[in-house]
């Protein structure tokens, strides 16, 4: 059996996988080789992805999934992400080949960022900080004091691991949330449990949207102005799904007219984020360049995840995060 990965996967854990059988082959020397691949299992792991976005693929990513697509015998594919969005996904499975995600291994990480990012925009940092870059002193007093946590409801668009953590992390805060899901089975971390079409029913009482979902047809510019415009006065809005789930013009606009008082913004329509957005530059928002999961142990969770459904593939049992069985 051959595994087909990056010349740095192999450097930095070829030593740690189990050979019983596997041979290796980087996609640097497949990409360079005339003719088919003979990878059956392959591990695309983040150094090949980190830099690309959905309109920006690297040269890594743009040769790996070269390699990919010309490895007949291909029979499952293990990627870093928790979600699988990208065509190439698509096509592979259309072709038999399983795909399975990383879900769950970074659903502490980027729910911790959106605690630590709430609890900023909520305090007012970003504005504390702006005052203290002018060497300003601005007491958040009257009107600018910020509003009390306990008591504030979240609407969490997307209950994977990561929105299911964020949840009982805000619980400890004394906020209550709203769950949206396909369906709206109850989950005890969760006030209540919504289907994607009761949204609008929710967002009058949401003092925070918060999207952690994956792009698909039916989320593909959900938070848009409609949205927006249905939450109340001073709301916040939390982002680390995917750009293209949210109206990047809508979410400028609300921010502009106040209506929403603050955001973190994990992803962006298009990235890197144009340095002429006017997202950089506004009041109470915190921008991260798609980092929210980024941890010095994450691609070590990643790892493990690859090493648990490698064994699961030698067993011929099921394999975790199969995209084709995540419903």
């Amino acid at each position: 059996m051959r595994l087909l990965l990056s010349a740095h996967a192999l450097r930095t854990w070829g030593a740690r996988i189990p050979a019983d059988g596997l041979s290796f082959v980087t996609a640097e020397d497949a990409l360079a080789a005339d003719g088919p691949c003979d990878a059956d299992i392959a591990f695309m792991t983040r150094e090949v992805t980190g830099k690309s976005s959905s309109n920006n693929p690297t040269a890594e990513l743009q040769g790996f999934d070269a390699v990919v697509r010309k490895s007949p015998a291909l029979k499952w594919l293990q990627i870093h992400p928790a979600g699988a969005e990208r065509p190439i996904y698509r096509e592979l499975r259309g072709r038999g080949v399983k795909v399975t995600t990383a879900s769950g291994a970074t659903a502490v990480t980027v729910a911790h960022s959106v605690l630590g990012a709430l609890i900023a925009v909520n305090r007012r940092f970003p504005l504390l900080a702006d005052a203290q870059r002018r060497h300003a002193w601005e007491p958040r007093l009257g009107e600018r004091s910020p509003r009390d946590l306990k008591g504030q409801r979240a609407v969490i668009v997307g209950m994977g691991p990561i929105g299911r953590n964020i949840a009982g992390l805000l619980q400890m805060l004394g906020m209550s949330s709203i769950g949206v899901r396909r369906t709206a089975a109850p989950l005890s971390t969760f006030e209540d449990v919504i289907s994607y079409e009761r949204l609008p029913e929710v967002l009058p009482r949401a003092d925070w949207l918060i999207l952690c979902c994956p792009a698909s047809p039916l989320t593909r510019g959900l938070a848009n102005a409609a949205v927006f415009a249905a939450m109340p006065q001073g709301s916040h809005f939390i982002n680390v799904s995917r750009g293209e789930i949210a109206v990047q013009a809508d979410v400028v606009a609300a921010l502009a007219s106040g209506h929403l008082a603050g955001a973190y913004l994990d992803v962006f329509e298009k990235e890197p984020l144009d340095p002429a957005s006017p997202l950089w530059d506004m009041p109470n928002v915190l921008i991260s360049p798609h980092t929210a999961s980024h941890s010095l142990g994450q691609n070590e969770a990643i790892f493990d995840i690859f090493l648990d459904n490698l064994a699961r593939f030698r067993r011929g049992e099921a394999l975790r995060n199969d995209v084709d069985n995540l419903g």
